[in-house]
Parts: structure tokens; C-alpha cells; sequence
């Protein structure tokens, strides 16, 4: 029985390996063409083995004119600042929610969630209509605003889930030794929800990095991403350029999935809500 387990075991993980290959495939193939040369980009069948080259991502930041360097900054800029607004907010309001519990919470929570329900492209428009007649479209205030208030409520979500797993007792203690309520909040219940915190960073984060829709209507060239810089120059007189889009999104893609794998723990916790705390 015990060599039929391992039989069994070997199998399923050689299955499951099998189909992550799969998935994984398209980005690897991606990969390899940043480095490949135009001509060998387009052969047919494929080229596995070649000798590497800087061409493609030197063309990508030549073709660009410069502003290449100006759309990753703002990509990191608005990702970072929207990011860290939204996971500040809804902490403070996840630590109302969970200790003080007001009056219809679960709903308030459902009407929060709902937010992220409603599809981009069916409040693009009334959007658009306000940031103009308030003067906003191509603020980079204003785009940082919308994606903090976009990320607001999964964050609330993630950070009210693992609140609700950390005992008041805590903070009764901490408040008969004389600590205020700020100094539970920060420096009592906080260090026991980073994790949560640091899922709810990087959920919010991989959201806002590729958000497209909205930066492209309400935020302008001056406050292009990465993603409105993919779509803009996916085509030339030519056809589609298939080097400049696997040199763009190697750049573009390839930090996020490093970070991705150094915080893995702490995804998983937040797609648990904090459920397989102690189990982790």
C-alpha cells in the first residue's frame, strides 16, 4: 500500500505540474521573444534555441521616444500611492467594524463588496462626465483617488476577516495598562494582522498595475501606464509588432511576479480571509 501511494502521489504531482506547464506556457513564450531578434519572432515553427538579444528591448525603449521611462513611473507611482490609501482606510475602518460592530454590518460589507460587482465599462462614462466637470481628466491626484477608493472595499473585506480572528482581549489589556486606542490599533492588533495587510497590498496592487479601462479615459497621456502604452503600440504600418509586445511585457510583468513568489504565503492567506492562520 505504501508503494501504491507513492505511485499515486508521483502521479498527481506530475499532473499538476503538467497543467501549470500549460498555463504557464503563453508567458514563457512571451519571455522568449523579448529576446529573440525580429526575424526570429515571426519564424514558423518556433525557435527554441537561439543566441539572446538586446534588440527587442532596445527598440522598445527607442520606439517610445523616452516616454517609456515617464509610463513605468507613473505605473509604479499611482499603483503605490492608490495601493497604500486604500489598505490605510480600510484598516482603520476593518478595526470600526470588527471591535465597535455598528448596526447592519453585514450588509454595510455586501453594499461595500458590491463595488467591485458593478463591470468598469458600465460607470466609465458617468465617471468620465464628473472628472471633466470637475477638472480632473489627466490628474494624477484624481486617477490616485479613483483606484484608492476602487481597491477600498476588498481591502475592508480581506482586513476585516483577520480582525475579526484577533481577541479583544488584547486590546482590553493593552487599555488597562494605560495604552490608547491608537497605540492597540497600531501597535497592539496590527502586528498580528500583517499578513493580512500585506495580501490585501498585493491584490489591490496586481489590480491597479493592470488596470486599463479607466486610466485610459479619465487619465491622458500625462499620466499614462505601462498597459495604455501596450495598447497604444500594439500595431505599426506592418502589422502587429510582436517583439515591442513581448519586450514591453517582460518589463512589465516580470517584477510583480517576483514579488508574487516571495509574499505567496501571505496570498494565500488572503484568498482564506485568514482561516488557515495557524495552519500556514
Amino acid at each position: 500500500m505504501t508503494g501504491r501511494r507513492r505511485i499515486t502521489s508521483a502521479l498527481a504531482s506530475l499532473g499538476l505540474w503538467a497543467v501549470c506547464a500549460a498555463f504557464f506556457m503563453p508567458v514563457f513564450w512571451i519571455f522568449l521573444a523579448a529576446f529573440k531578434t525580429r526575424a526570429q519572432t515571426l519564424t514558423i515553427p518556433p525557435v527554441w534555441v537561439f543566441r539572446p538579444s538586446l534588440e527587442g528591448l532596445r527598440f522598445m525603449v527607442e520606439r517610445q521616444a523616452g516616454a517609456f521611462w515617464q509610463y513605468l513611473l507613473n505605473s509604479v507611482m499611482i499603483s503605490a500611492l492608490a495601493v497604500t490609501i486604500a489598505v490605510f482606510v480600510a484598516y482603520l475602518a476593518a478595526f470600526s467594524l470588527s471591535r465597535f460592530k455598528p448596526a447592519a454590518t453585514d450588509f454595510m460589507m455586501f453594499l461595500l463588496l458590491s463595488i467591485r460587482m458593478v463591470p468598469g465599462a458600465a460607470v466609465v462614462l458617468p465617471l468620465f462626465m464628473m472628472y471633466r466637470s470637475l477638472g480632473w481628466i489627466g490628474s494624477r491626484l484624481a486617477i490616485v483617488l479613483f483606484y484608492a477608493m476602487f481597491s477600498l472595499p476588498f481591502s475592508l473585506w480581506i482586513l476585516k476577516g483577520f480582525l475579526d480572528g484577533v481577541s479583544r482581549r488584547f486590546d482590553e489589556a493593552a487599555m488597562v495598562d494605560g495604552a490608547s486606542r491608537f497605540h492597540v490599533m497600531f501597535r497592539v492588533v496590527l502586528p498580528q494582522v500583517k499578513p493580512g495587510v500585506v495580501a490585501a497590498l498585493i491584490f489591490n496592487m496586481i489590480f491597479v498595475w493592470n488596470e486599463f479601462l479607466f486610466d485610459f479615459i479619465l487619465g491622458g497621456e500625462r499620466v499614462a501606464t505601462i498597459p495604455v502604452a501596450l495598447a497604444a503600440g500594439l500595431y505599426t504600418s506592418q502589422g502587429t509588432d510582436w517583439q515591442y509586445i513581448a519586450s514591453l511585457t517582460l518589463v512589465y510583468t516580470a517584477p510583480l511576479m517576483v514579488a508574487m513568489f516571495f509574499v505567496q504565503r501571505h496570498l494565500l492567506l488572503g484568498m482564506t480571509f485568514g482561516t488557515v492562520r495557524g495552519e500556514v
